[in-house]
């Protein structure tokens, strides 16, 4: 488990770019890097995707609701976006259609006509369906007061798994990709960065680069005042986004967008074939971005929401997982967390000649690749041999030669005539053709090795601590498969026990949690709903 450790290649003797921070926009600006010809090292200090790119929505989407605050640049760039994620990653971006009901209280019918007018011929649409007007019948799960809405076109997203599949791909083009591996301070000398690593084992390395990327996310003031002893003119609001998932509400395969009279929205999306994700909420937090959990409050506000317009009631115990993130956005001096804009922006410090040094402030899920591009082209001046703009046509790992995510699962059936239909849709829809990888030298159910439930075999976990970085359990159930929602107490602690005898090469350790949250808290399963763990503290 350790052939494609993060230590086995060897320090460059200077890289060209140094970022800090594995979250959606470091691994974005670091593929991007690596594919225009430079010398790449990232650093993470905890799991890739670990904190604010694995707690979103998981859309790519425009933002219909930014028109309201006049952002149309970002709407514009970020509907530009879904079309060309939709062709790098195919296999984890798919289109999904939106319901949003009318509700003539809240926003009239001539307003959501213009914004959707907007939404359609903003940004290029060449493969997602336009919007129409619905009228609701018999058979709707909403309430039958609720008698017309709108249909419209965004993306659903595996966003962590999208972040872990830049870090493949940062790899793949020479990076040096360092997780659990926190920058504990950068000085400038000699023409130079030096930074100073500390592992998660308290051993320590060091290096040097041309330039430096603090994309840290929630972490980035701190990294600019405690690591680098750099002022900054630009500052952070985190803003606390919860969301909590349910036995499904409705058939289908649409998603709903539901209007609240505080102006915001919430939306409840199709999640795993059996469960309802629904969010997010917008408050203000000021605690440890690490430590943020879902409060009392949030989960009494998506409650009503949802329950004011489906006939489907939904209680506390209905709710089989919640997790919790921090959004980290440029404060624009708004007043309302609502609004505040989503729209990234970069600052650059060079000291007159001195090595650059760029921090990203802001930013969202959709547009990380525009950000990069934008992030690489402030630093240009400084590398003049990076290469051109590469990304807008290229395809992460897992999309070479995707037909479709249908067609890869029946081959990889007919290849494999053991193969059970669901979990080939599975490793499709997750790994693309690198499930073809899954299945080297595997001749029979038993050569997957030990079956931890739901599906998850020994290989599968294997494969993701070799090619993607996964240590721990909490790495494998809730960021690179989400089958922490299928698997039992027991069968995660079978997980864990298997991770540390691999990890001790065969001598047994005692199981370990991991930030207190693989063991769930101790709430019998509900009514229909015996196969899904009690609900998580943080995932």
């Amino acid at each position: 488990m350790t052939a494609s450790s993060p230590f086995t290649a060897p320090l460059a003797e200077v890289y060209d770019l140094a970022v800090i921070g594995g979250g959606i926009n470091g691994c974005g600006i670091a593929a991007d890097a690596a594919g225009r010809g430079l010398a790449v090292f990232l650093c993470e200090q905890h799991d890739l995707a670990a904190h604010t790119s694995s707690a979103s929505s998981k859309l790519i989407h425009g933002g219909l609701r930014y028109l309201e605050h006049h952002e149309f640049r970002l709407v514009r760039e970020a509907l530009g976006e879904r079309e060309v994620l939709l062709g790098m990653a195919p296999h984890l971006v798919r289109p999904m259609r939106f319901i949003l009901p009318h509700r003539p209280h809240l926003r009239p019918a001539w307003m959501i006509r213009a914004g959707l007018f907007l939404y359609d011929h903003l940004g290029a649409r060449h493969s997602l369906p336009g919007s129409r007007h619905l009228t609701f019948g018999a058979g709707c799960p909403l309430k039958a007061e609720i008698s017309e809405g709108f249909e419209y076109s965004d993306c659903w997203v595996d966003d962590a798994r999208l972040v872990v599949l830049n870090a493949m791909s940062a790899r793949e083009h020479g990076a040096h990709i360092h997780t659990r591996t926190r920058c504990i301070g950068a000085r400038r000398s000699k023409g130079l960065w030096h930074l100073q690593l500390e592992r998660e084992d308290g051993s320590r390395l060091s290096l040097r680069a041309r330039s430096l990327i603090n994309a840290a996310g929630p972490w980035v003031e701190q990294v600019l005042r405690e690591g680098l002893h750099q002022p900054s003119s630009r500052h952070m609001r985190l803003i606390q986004g919860s969301h909590i998932v349910v036995p499904r509400l409705h058939d289908g395969e649409q998603a709903y967008i539901l209007q609240n009279t505080d102006g915001r929205i919430v939306f409840v999306i199709p999640y795993l074939q059996r469960f309802s994700l629904i969010g997010t909420t917008d408050r203000e937090y000021h605690g440890d971005p690490a430590a943020v959990q879902i409060s009392d409050e949030e989960i009494d506000y998506l409650l009503e929401v949802v329950n004011a317009h489906f006939r489907k009631q939904i209680e506390r115990r209905d709710i089989v997982s919640h997790f919790a993130g921090v959004r980290p956005l440029y404060d624009d001096a708004s007043g309302n967390p609502s609004t505040i804009t989503r729209d990234y922006h970069l600052e650059l410090s060079d000291e007159r000649g001195s090595p650059p040094l760029l921090s990203v402030f802001g930013g969202k899920l959709t547009t990380y690749r525009k950000l990069a591009e934008a992030a690489l082209e402030q630093l240009a001046p400084f590398l003049p041999h990076m290469g051109p703009p590469w990304t807008a046509s290229s395809k992460l790992p897992g999309a070479e030669e995707l037909e479709s995510v249908s067609a890869l699962a029946e081959a990889l059936c007919d290849a494999h005539g053991w193969l059970a239909s669901d979990l080939a849709r599975r490793w499709a829809g997750s790994y693309g053709t690198r499930a073809w990888q899954l299945l080297e030298d595997v001749h029979c159910l038993m050569d997957l090795g030990e079956n931890f439930g739901a599906g998850l075999y020994a290989r599968e976990v294997d494969y993701l601590c070799e090619e993607e970085w996964a240590q721990s359990a909490e790495d494998i159930l809730w960021r690179r498969s989400k089958l922490g929602l299928l698997l039992g107490p027991m069968q995660q602690q079978k997980l864990v026990r298997y991770l540390q005898t691999q990890k001790t090469g065969g001598s047994e350790a005692a199981p370990v949690v991991v930030h207190g949250r693989l063991v769930p808290r101790a709430v019998p399963p509900q009514a229909g709903n015996e196969g899904a763990s009690p609900r998580p503290l943080q995932r």
